[in-house]
């Protein structure tokens, strides 16, 4: 019987490993910004063409490669990084495992121009599909490019798999903040279809996450510093009430290398204890430095989840920093409510050595300040404490004010002359109120609905009751609102005295561009858009002018995976979100004319049964079915 097992072609064992390194445009940008990190580069630039899936290209000046190395850095499991197993517990670099670049090369067209300083000529290597088409000497620039054209070219099904335009955008912005916050030492420019999208230059670690998230980012920053043997601690975390729905702005660092950690996320909480509004998110960048033997990078191929030696210290140390800052800057209440924050001893001053000065006071004996003006005169104490002949002061009694008895003189008079008879007097004893209709003709209503544990609404029927939840069903009567208003009829608009100037980072800032013209449906006006803020001088008249901020905060979230193309589907998403957003919350007590027109309002809805997402808003008892209950 003839072998079944053989060897794969070196080919296809590449495209099948590249699965694990690329899953997606932003996988290249990551894996080509963090080679040219490691490359020692201070200036990086990333060029972009249609989302990635036409291009991929990365500029930088670093060390650069030389024509053997050109040639094997292609190759699988071939690196510069390391050189033992023991190097795995020693990591100072982005990439280890040689992976990347052969992955890269396997399912693109990939064209790599590389020059060292000391070298006259540079290398120009084009590859194809794991195919070295051509290899060849060229006059150029120090450093390195790599430009990945058609990814996915020679796997169909991979491509045909990858999202619109806009969320493979988003998550390629994701790969180069993560890269940029890191690297505040390395000057990065991002061009996406021509158009320069962030210019980042080289700042201090504050400057480039206002930089990375628009000016505005800077009033909401509280800085965290400590460092301890097991682990240094620095960055910044925002005030609560910047807080949002969404987690876009939390970044852990460790060794300069993006992680997620939930067990180091629910740390940060816990130091926001008691400060954040229920389904809040705090921002936060915090970079940690722990010696590299601590920690384990090796565990997946994005690099992403790291294991350490001690987390539980780590854990209780990055809650107390967070909690200290915050309460160093005034965060966090303090008990004493009436204190006067201006006779705070600053916290740098706990280690100063200061003695206090006693001010020295100078009196003037010769002062009298009951002397007459009849001629008595006395010395004025001068500013130094010393008699001055040339000045001299006068004490002055005040006038004489007439005696407040005086205000009542005549008034006996007055009173004999025009006497007021007191029987002419009437007060009236009770409260008089008018009503329309006499009692006898008015019939008192008897109450219809009730509401349950501040979160179901009863009302009866003739076959017995029915139980609404009402968040799911307020849910629903808002989105058939917001629906109509933006497919059937114009929607009425508020205009605000003030517009509201609502600041956003620069990803979000195109959401909005691109919700405009269904935003506008809905009910708002914009004045005005920058890149950074939008001026909002109209809401529609369901949404008070405090929720605005909630609600387009809540659609961005819902919308982070990518817009639907035909215009229904984008309606029919901000409509879900914002009845979400509005809807009544479960423990909001209802008053009985807001229960009846919640009830009434569901059963006019074209699909009363379910809520926007697909949730029963109520249901039925019949009356045999309580009395099956009590027949047991």
């Amino acid at each position: 019987m003839s072998s079944i097992i053989q060897l794969l072609p070196d080919h296809v064992a590449n495209q099948i490993a590249a699965g694990e390194v690329v899953q997606r445009p932003a996988s290249v940008v990551k894996e080509l910004l963090e080679n040219a990190v490691d490359a020692k580069s201070t200036d990086i630039k990333l060029i972009i063409k249609d989302a990635g899936k036409s291009l991929v290209q990365v500029i930088d000046n670093g060390v650069g490669m030389n024509v053997t190395d050109a040639r094997l850095c292609f190759a699988r499991h071939a690196t510069s990084k390391i050189r033992h197993a023991e190097d795995l517990f020693s990591l100072h670099t982005k990439g280890f495992r040689g992976e990347a670049l052969a992955s890269i090369a396997a399912i693109a067209h990939v064209e790599m121009k590389t020059k060292q300083a000391q070298e006259e000529l540079g290398t120009q290597i084009v590859i194809e599909g794991s195919k070295f088409v051509s290899q060849e000497s060229a006059v150029l620039p120090q450093g390195t490019s790599f430009a990945v054209k058609n990814l996915f070219f020679n796997i169909p099904a991979r491509r045909n798999f990858l999202k619109s335009d806009t969320v493979e955008y988003r998550h390629i912005i994701d790969e180069f903040q993560r890269v940029a916050l890191a690297h505040p030492n390395i000057h990065f420019t991002f061009y996406h279809n021509g158009s320069e999208m962030f210019n980042l230059p080289i700042s201090t670690l504050r400057q480039r996450v206002v930089n990375v998230f628009s000016g505005k980012t800077n009033e909401k920053l509280v800085p965290v510093q400590e460092d301890t043997e097991i682990v240094s601690i620095q960055g910044f975390v925002s005030k609560p009430e910047f807080a949002k729905k969404n987690r876009g702005e939390q970044f852990f660092f460790v060794n300069d290398r993006f992680i997620k950690s939930g067990y180091l996320h629910h740390a940060v909480i816990a130091a926001y204890d008691g400060l954040l509004k229920e389904g809040t998110q705090p921002s936060y960048f915090l970079y940690l430095t722990v010696p590299a033997n601590t920690i384990d990078i090796n565990i997946h191929p994005t690099k992403t989840e790291i294991k350490f030696d001690d987390e539980s210290a780590l854990y209780a140390i990055l809650r107390a920093s967070i909690k200290h800052s915050l309460g160093q800057f005034n965060v966090a209440p303090v008990l004493d409510f009436d204190r006067d924050a201006n006779l705070d001893t600053p916290y740098h001053y706990k280690d100063k050595d200061m003695d206090a000065v006693t001010p020295t006071i100078q009196v003037d004996s010769t002062f009298n300040p009951f002397a007459d003006d009849k001629g008595n005169k006395h010395y004025a104490a001068s500013s130094s404490g010393s008699s001055s002949s040339g000045s001299y002061s006068n004490y002055k009694k005040p006038a004489a004010t007439a005696s407040w008895e005086s205000l009542y003189v005549g008034l006996k008079q007055e009173q004999e002359a025009f006497p007021i008879e007191s029987a002419e007097i009437s007060f009236e004893s009770e409260e008089v109120t008018a009503s329309l209709f006499n009692d006898e003709d008015v019939e008192h209503s008897v109450q219809q609905v009730y509401q349950i544990h501040k979160k179901y609404i009863v009302s009866p029927i003739k076959s017995g009751m029915v139980i609404v939840d009402q968040q799911r069903a307020h849910q629903r009567v808002l989105y058939e609102q917001f629906l109509a208003n933006m497919t059937v009829h114009q929607a009425s608009s508020q205009q605000l005295l003030f517009p509201l100037n609502l600041y956003f980072s620069s990803s979000e800032m195109e959401l909005i561009a691109e919700l405009k013209l269904s935003l506008a449906n809905t009910g708002f006006v914009f004045e005005e858009t920058t890149d950074e803020h939008v001026v909002i001088s109209g809401i529609p008249v369901n949404v008070t002018e405090s929720e605005v901020s909630m609600v387009l905060e809540q659609l961005l979230s819902d919308l982070q995976e990518g817009i639907p193309e035909n215009s229904f589907s984008q309606n029919d998403s901000i409509a879900k979100s914002m009845a979400k957003s509005l809807a009544v919350k479960t423990g909001t007590s209802l008053t009985i004319k807001e229960q009846e027109n919640l009830v009434n309002g569901l059963f006019a809805c074209k699909d009363p049964n379910v809520s926007p997402f697909q949730k029963p808003t109520f249901i039925t008892m019949r009356v045999e079915d309580i009395d099956k209950k009590f027949a047991i």
